[in-house]
């Protein structure tokens, strides 16, 4: 049993902090009470650990990551360009780096297999909680069809384990669900629109599936217990996608086109994930079209994002990092507020509401009694500069369903 103690508390409800706050973790590694410390009945035999001048937090939750991907280039796509086993223990280090800089639970949005969550569930790597995507889904020449720039259809998946990925027409729609869920996909990722990194001509507006192709893939996801994200930029796409009901809207970012759908999501309760972080590299480092292409949408995504506040969409986090590297995920929590949140409201976005869009509220997301003690403990105030959260020296604790995988307190806890 443990006990945090004197720590200024930001529960991830968005409700204001309680400072000098004491949270008693169970052996179970739940949480057994939340209060403030004045009073609290901290059991005698319980370890404490002091934290008086910090901010304890929910851990946090990346929903939209590619833990797996190692590069842009078409080696690294078509995974050739090393040995599997190679690039497995490399996915292994980034999962152990994403948890022990505070994010305990990360959506991975495409082309990881179950092997990794397996693997942490027994205890054989060290990372976060994972809701895996295995193979998004796409018609041919859509985000699911990895072809060369001569028109190179990627020879084959290099992994068994994950299929291809790509279905057209409603048939192969149905069936392709039903292959991702049989290799174990928590989630169905799919693309109704290309996107920045997408081939010459085949851009952010520009559709993949059709309606009927659409509402049969989320129609099978949902009958089979499945959530849907779904990677739509602009048009028709987004359209449909909103339309027909997907869970998450991933990137959006020209929702601000089409102010219906704003109204839409919220009524449905579908989650908008902008991704700011992975714009940015394309704006910088992309290919020529890439730059172009996030350019021409930024002023676009910062109003998608105002706008889907004003209209009441549940907006959460995440990088969509991988292809252009793996920088500390809190990145993205930075992004947001220069587009428009508030500090709190960004946090939230990355714990509370994160956990929500994930299925996962009843277990983790927030500081509550009964939860997972999925928590961090911070040397500084987000609430005053959110972007501390990204310097790894300030990440003094880090623990996960009541485990510490992180420990930076001088003469507390090992790590």
């Amino acid at each position: 049993m443990k006990a945090i103690v004197g720590a200024t508390l930001i529960d991830g409800t968005g409700r204001p902090p309680l400072e000098n706050a004491a949270v008693v973790i169970g052996d179970s590694g739940r949480i057994e009470s939340v209060g403030l410390a004045a009073g609290a009945a901290i059991p005698p035999h319980a370890e404490a650990i002091q934290a008086e001048g910090m901010t304890l937090m929910p851990g946090l939750i990346d929903c939209h990551d590619h833990l797996s991907s190692h590069g842009y280039n078409l080696m690294g796509r078509w995974e050739f360009g090393e040995p599997q086993s190679l690039r497995h223990i490399q996915t292994a280090a980034i999962l152990e780096k994403v948890l022990r800089s505070g994010y305990t639970t990360v959506r991975d949005a495409g082309w990881m297999d179950a092997g990794h969550k397996m693997a942490i569930e027994q205890g054989l790597t060290k990372g976060p909680r994972l809701v895996v995507a295995t193979s998004p889904i796409s018609p041919t020449g859509g985000l699911a069809d990895r072809c060369s720039p001569s028109g190179h259809h990627q020879p084959n998946t290099s992994d068994p384990l994950l299929p291809i990925g790509i279905a057209n027409g409603v048939e192969e729609v149905r069936s392709m669900v039903r292959e991702v869920v049989r290799v174990g996909a928590d989630v169905i990722k799919f693309a109704t629109t290309g996107g920045a990194a997408s081939r010459p001509g085949h851009g952010p507006r520009d559709v993949e599936f059709g309606p009927d192709e659409v509402r049969t893939l989320v129609e099978e996801a949902n009958a089979l217990g499945r959530r849907t994200m779904c990677h739509a930029l602009g048009g028709p796409g987004l359209r449909m996608a909103v339309e027909e009901g997907a869970n998450s809207i991933e990137h959006g970012c020209y929702l601000d086109d089409d102010p219906e759908l704003l109204k839409m999501m919220a009524d449905k309760n579908i989650f908008f994930v902008p991704t700011f972080s992975v714009y940015t590299f394309h704006g910088e480092r992309g290919t020529p079209h890439g730059q172009e292409r996030a350019k021409a949408l930024k002023h676009h995504h910062i109003l998608s994002l105002q706008k889907a506040l004003e209209a009441g969409v549940k907006v959460v986090a995440g990088t969509d990092a991988g292809g252009w590297g793996h920088p500390n995920n809190a990145m993205e929590l930075e992004c947001l507020v220069q587009a428009g949140m508030s500090p709190m409201q960004a946090i939230v976005a990355a714990t509370g509401l994160a956990a929500e869009c994930l299925g996962l509220e009843d277990e983790t997301g927030s500081v509550q009694e009964g939860k997972a003690a999925d928590l961090l403990l911070f040397d500084g105030d987000p609430l005053k500069n959110i972007a501390q959260l990204q310097e790894e020296e300030r990440i003094k604790l880090v623990m996960k369903e009541g485990t510490v995988y992180a420990n930076q307190l001088s003469s507390q806890l090992p790590a």
